[in-house]
């Protein structure tokens, strides 16, 4: 029997009564998102204000991938070091594994709003760069955080969502945070303009701290965590590591499977991104306008594979959509790198729209598989292995490339890892339109 959830209690003047109430069409959701499933105001308030905190997290790293250029030429990086150091950041999601367990035990916001500070200042310190490894040690520490952060939003949704519409609010929430990138564009394409380049873009970074006030006042701790929180012992609300190690020693396959599901892919993803805009203005000429509006414009229909992912996966199951998505994720790579110049944003915006729909399948399968007290962890286990095979994808890239132009080639070959990776999704149990408690039991 599935477990009940509690409800909070209405405050005296009601506002719990009003948050709970079912709401119209939030002014920040566009009619560019689609249509909306019919949820109540603390639904959309949530998905509202962990979006905006993930946004200003993917602007750090869409502004790695931009500014390569300009920061490779600042900094005195060959082409041929790029996977060297690009490997490394990667690996900097690795310490998360000490943080993200403490969101199973001191609860989800409190974790969340910690790695808003951690990423914000990680970001800002890196504008202050004299030199490669500073400017690889400070994205290692922002990556860290980041992948904190990232793990923990999707586990709000999961939890708080109902499970009809689980789908549409992981998918959701990953366009809204996918904006982040297009805040980036817009400050990148203005590079040229702006005093200290590409450092005052990294600078800017500073915002979510300047916000944490309202991030404070608009994310609440999840319900079920709440209930878990008072049911459980004493004994073990401080040992961060236990709900991991829980998790690998009573549910081996599933850890295992979701380490796999976020490996594989990620050897083969993250390359074709990290080298978009560097390939686009040294292979084709593009300038940072002419390439910030190519991710801008097609990023608004590639970063729709989030939303269309999340809706038909509530509607026809995580499994087959996500094979489907990441199956051709190749395709579309093999068209960006190795077409003519004309092929060049409609390869963009498919690999974008197929990876993005694929990985939202995963974030889901993630944190619906396991319960409440070890689902922080798992969603970070998902996250952690995903950073390091983009790390080892990023290594490869490193070893492959002799001469100036090989990664054109090792990029495109390292895509069918995502291939291999989707598969794993035929070995997981169904989840839509069920509720937590009737998956993890």
């Amino acid at each position: 029997m599935s477990e009940s959830v509690p409800t909070s209690s209405p405050s005296p003047d009601g506002a719990g009564d009003r948050d709970r109430e079912k709401a119209g069409r939030p002014w920040w959701l566009l009619p560019i998102f689609g249509p909306i499933p019919d949820l109540e105001r603390r639904h959309f308030n949530l998905l509202g204000a962990v979006a905006l905190a993930l946004l200003f997290e993917e602007y750090d790293m869409a502004m790695l991938t931009a500014a390569l250029p300009q920061i490779a030429s600042s900094l005195d990086m060959k082409e041929t070091d790029f996977g060297f150091y690009l490997g490394w950041i990667r690996l900097g999601a690795i310490p998360a594994v000490l943080f993200i367990p403490y969101a199973d035990r001191v609860g989800r916001r409190r974790v969340f709003l910690l790695t808003l500070v951690g990423t914000a200042l990680a970001t800002v310190f890196t504008g202050f760069s004299q030199t490669p490894v500073q400017f690889t040690i400070c994205q290692m520490v922002a990556r860290a955080f980041f992948v904190t952060g990232s793990a923990i939003s999707f586990v709000y949704i999961a939890e708080e969502f109902p499970a009809e519409h689980r789908g549409w609010g992981v998918g959701m929430l990953g366009a809204l945070s996918a904006s982040g990138h297009g805040l980036a564009m817009g400050l990148f394409s203005q590079i040229d303009r702006l005093p200290y380049g590409w450092r005052t873009l990294y600078v800017i970074g500073v915002i979510p701290i300047l916000l944490l006030p309202f991030f404070r006042r608009r994310l609440p701790e999840t319900e079920r965590f709440t209930k878990h929180d008072a049911a459980r012992s004493d004994d073990t609300a401080g040992y961060s590591l236990r709900p991991m190690l829980d998790m690998l020693r009573q549910t081996p396959a599933r850890a295992i499977g979701i380490a796999t599901a976020g490996f594989l892919p990620a050897i083969g993803l993250v390359g074709a991104f990290q080298f978009t805009g560097y390939f686009t203005q040294t292979v084709h000429g593009w300038s940072p306008g002419q390439y910030a509006a190519m991710v801008f414009f097609g990023g608004a229909v590639g970063i729709a594979g989030n939303i269309v992912a999340g809706h038909l996966s509530d509607r026809f199951g995580r499994r087959a959509v996500g094979i489907g998505l990441l199956g051709s994720f190749p395709f579309w790579v093999a068209l960006f790198y190795n077409g003519p110049g004309w092929s060049v944003p409609f390869g963009w915006i498919g690999f974008l729209f197929t990876s993005q729909g694929g990985r939202v399948i995963m974030r889901a399968l993630a944190t619906e598989l396991f319960p409440t007290e070890q689902r922080a962890s798992a969603s970070g286990i998902w996250a952690i292995l995903d950073a390091t095979g983009a790390a080892l994808g990023l290594f490869l890239l490193y070893i492959g490339t002799s001469t100036e132009g090989d990664f054109v080639f090792f990029t495109t070959a390292l895509s069918i890892t995502s291939l291999v990776g989707g598969c794993v999704l035929f070995f997981f149990p169904e989840t839509n339109q069920r509720e937590l408690e009737s998956i993890s039991h």
